[in-house]
Formats: C-alpha cells, sequence, structure tokens
C-alpha cells in the first residue's frame, strides 16, 4: 500500500486576497506594538457522533490570513511578522494518510502542502505541530489570543481575558469598513444570491407541491453550485411562519392566497455573504390588502435606505424606518396612542408589530463585527465602506386580538444589502425587484406555466 505512488507539489499563483490580508495584519499589528496576537482557525465540529459538519473557519483568522484550512493558527509576532501554522497533507508513509477520517487523504482529499499554502498566500507557513514549540521555547511578549474558536490554543495559552477581549473588539472594529474587494466579494455573493432567488421561482409548480423545503434546497443548490454554502439557514416562511423572525425548520406548505417570505443568503468561495430578503404573493398576484401592507414596508425601507449616508447615525436607517411603520400602524387604527408618541424612545408601542432592529453590518458573517464596540458600530456613526443591511417588517402573529382577523398570521419583510457610498448608499442586492408591480411582472416571467 505504501509503496509505487507519484507525487507532485503545486506551484500555486498569488490568491487575490493575499496583499488585502499582509495589509490587515500590518494594521493590527499596529494597534498592538510589541506583542504577539493568535488568531485560530478552529477545527472540526461533530454533528452526529464520527460524523463532522463541513468545516469553517473562524472569520478574524481567514480575514487575517486567507486561510480557509482546518486547525491553522495565525501567530503575529512582537516585531510585525507572521506565521502560519498549518495543518498540511500526511505523506503515503503514514497511517494519517491512509486510515484519518479526518485528515487522511484517501478519507477527505487532498489537503495543500506547506508550500502551496505559503505559495498563495504570501506567508510563512509551518506546521502546525511546531506550534507549541515555538510558542513557549523562548520568554513569550505579551500575548493576546482570540479565544473561543480551539480549545486546544485555549489551553496551550492561558491568558488574561481582557487582553484577549480586546484583541476580538479590535479584529471586529476592523472589519466595519470593507476594502475594495470585499465589496466586490459582497456584490459577488448578492448577485448569486439574486441567482438563487430566480431558481427557486422557476421551480414553483415544485414549490406548491412540497412546500418550504424545495424553496430551501433549490436555494442551497446555487449556493454551492457557484459558492462556498449559504450564509445562514435559508428561512423559507409561507403564510404565519413569516412572523417567526428566525423561522428555519422550513417544513411547512406553500399555499395559494398567502405570502412566503424568503431570508436567504448566499457565502461566496471567501466567506463573504449575502443576506436578502423577499416576501412573495404565492399566486403570483397581490390582493389588495397584501398590496397595501407591502407597499408600507417598501416605504419603511425606503425612508431607511435614504437615511444611510457618511456621517449619519447607525440608528438612522431604523428611526427613519419605524417613522415609516408607526404612522402607517396609527393610520390602522392600532396604536393606542398617537405615532409621535408612539416614537417616543420610553414609548415604543409599535415594536409589537415591528419586532426588531432595521439595520446590521454584513461581511463575511451574516451579522459582521459582533464584536466591535458599541461606539464604534450601535451607537456609531456610518462611513464610507460600510455594508449593513436594511430590513423593516411588519408581522401580525396568528392569535394576535388587537388586530383585525383578517391580518392575523401575516408577516411582510424586505431587506436589501446597502454599501455606505461617499454621497449616500448603494443597493448591493438591487438586482431582485422590490416594488409590488415589479415583483408580480418577475414572478409572471419566471413561473411555469399552467396548462
Amino acid at each position: 500500500m505504501r509503496t509505487g505512488w507519484g507525487d507532485r507539489e503545486l506551484d500555486l499563483p498569488p490568491h487575490a486576497v493575499a496583499p488585502w490580508a499582509a495589509r490587515r495584519r500590518e494594521r493590527l499589528a499596529a494597534a498592538f506594538p510589541g506583542e504577539r496576537l493568535v488568531l485560530p482557525a478552529g477545527t472540526y465540529k461533530v454533528r452526529s457522533n464520527d460524523t463532522d459538519y463541513r468545516f469553517r473557519p473562524d472569520t478574524a483568522h481567514t480575514y487575517f490570513s486567507g486561510n480557509q484550512t482546518s486547525d491553522a493558527v495565525l501567530v503575529i509576532e512582537a516585531d510585525g511578522s507572521a506565521v502560519l501554522y498549518a495543518r498540511p497533507r500526511s505523506s503515503r508513509e503514514t497511517d494519517e494518510f491512509f486510515r484519518d477520517r479526518q485528515y487522511g487523504e484517501l478519507w477527505a482529499g487532498r489537503r495543500p502542502s506547506l508550500h502551496e499554502i505559503s505559495s498563495s498566500l504570501g506567508i510563512e507557513v509551518r506546521h502546525v505541530d511546531r506550534l507549541q514549540d515555538d510558542l513557549t521555547s523562548l520568554a513569550p511578549p505579551k500575548t493576546r489570543v482570540h479565544r473561543g474558536i480551539s480549545a486546544a490554543v485555549d489551553r496551550l495559552l492561558p491568558g488574561d481575558a481582557g487582553l484577549d477581549d480586546d484583541l476580538a473588539r479590535v479584529a471586529s472594529e476592523m472589519r466595519l469598513v470593507k476594502d475594495e474587494w470585499e465589496v466586490g466579494e459582497l456584490q459577488a455573493a448578492c448577485d448569486a444570491t439574486t441567482l438563487g432567488f430566480e431558481d427557486s421561482v422557476r421551480e414553483w409548480d415544485n414549490v406548491l407541491r412540497y412546500g418550504e423545503r424545495w424553496i430551501e434546497g433549490t436555494f442551497f443548490r446555487r449556493a454551492r453550485a457557484m459558492g462556498n454554502d449559504i450564509g445562514y439557514d435559508s428561512i423559507v416562511a409561507g403564510g404565519k411562519h413569516a412572523t417567526t423572525l428566525h423561522w428555519i425548520e422550513n417544513s411547512g406548505a406553500i399555499t395559494p392566497g398567502e405570502l412566503v417570505l424568503l431570508d436567504m443568503g448566499v457565502e461566496g468561495h471567501n466567506l463573504y455573504t449575502a443576506d436578502v430578503t423577499r416576501t412573495l404573493p404565492v399566486d403570483g398576484t397581490w390582493t389588495p390588502r397584501q398590496r397595501e401592507l407591502y407597499d408600507v414596508v417598501l416605504a419603511a425601507q425606503r425612508a431607511g435606505i435614504d437615511a444611510v449616508r457618511p456621517g449619519a447615525p447607525f440608528t438612522a436607517a431604523h428611526e427613519a424606518a419605524m417613522s415609516v411603520l408607526a404612522h402607517a400602524l396609527d393610520d390602522m387604527g392600532l396604536l393606542p396612542v398617537p405615532a409621535e408618541q408612539a416614537l417616543d424612545p420610553d414609548n415604543k408601542v409599535y415594536a409589537r408589530w415591528t419586532l426588531h432592529g432595521t439595520s446590521h453590518m454584513l461581511g463575511m458573517d451574516v451579522h459582521d463585527c459582533g464584536r466591535a464596540a458599541p461606539e464604534a458600530y450601535a451607537k456609531g456613526t456610518l462611513a464610507e465602506g460600510m455594508v449593513l443591511t436594511v430590513e423593516p417588517g411588519l408581522y401580525f402573529q396568528e392569535d394576535d386580538l388587537l388586530v383585525p382577523e383578517e391580518l392575523r398570521g401575516v408577516g411582510i419583510r424586505i431587506e436589501d444589502d446597502v454599501l455606505v457610498t461617499a454621497d449616500g448608499a448603494r443597493n448591493l442586492s438591487d438586482g431582485l425587484p422590490r416594488s409590488a408591480d415589479d415583483i408580480e411582472a418577475w414572478m409572471a416571467a419566471r413561473v411555469p406555466l399552467r396548462g
């Protein structure tokens, strides 16, 4: 078994992310001068018994290294130099090659060599087996670890929670403003997501036959064909399921006469994800009441997008959208107080039917930059290059006795991915129609004709 094999090592071309990642490492090192920074990729997670989930590296690790292989650790030394410790392919002289279900080439496929990773990413790469000796052989400088990613690294380098939390914060805040390459990746993810929505509508006969699962599966096929995966579990919510914000069971029927809410996003090959929501009439045409409610949410979303510009508070889109929704709810006679009183931060009674914030940052994580300080994110201001969602909604629960019976069980959300530009905003996901008329025309052109 161990003899008579040919072998080759590849000189891989530089990955497009390599120069961007190098500049990011320089900025991170400058934020912590004279300190060692350790950012693991993580390892496999068990799905069931001896079956693992497909590996997806930690976002911060990949952002600063470009690496997507498992078990790797990026170390930025006190002098600013960087080494990537990686688990390369094993040779045919080892048991691992033939027998290891996680790393053996016969079981899991060919992993890149150290040379291949280095030539692709433009960084020094050493075998991960050297990590412990390299980090402990000399008196270490102050070391910060991106914790909670690798239990092995956390055990190897016990540290100061305050120092480590600060590293996580800075790593998040550096991702708030996207560079040119990242914007291109996000645009590609949005474009692939548009195709996934179109695929789903073209399968409408099977959607009506098999229900929510068919859309979930159809969209996943596009995500795997054009990207790495879905960026998050798809929400396919027919009828009353649309009033559950994170309905991911996707086990219900798609029923004529009702609406279906689709919240789905493709994660690209370099791990940037789209996050787009459309609410569609199952019949392809709106009832007058459905159109009326949809137009209210669309007006709220348009107001939110119009509020996005450099220097505006991060909350500007939310406040603009909520003003529209609160006044509409007041016009419907649902608010117990006037709209302006409901909009007071100490009141917010309208939130019974709006439920959630209008925006979050978007990037390699669907809820990106989650460890950033409030002053830099939720309580901060928008800057050119930030990418955020704008996604207001109206949700009338099926057992809500404060709304007319005809509204109960109706949920509508519209979500797009918006880039902050020098003079306002650009909608990266505008390849999908938003107006009620445009959605009807879009569905009519794609839903299979029925005899």
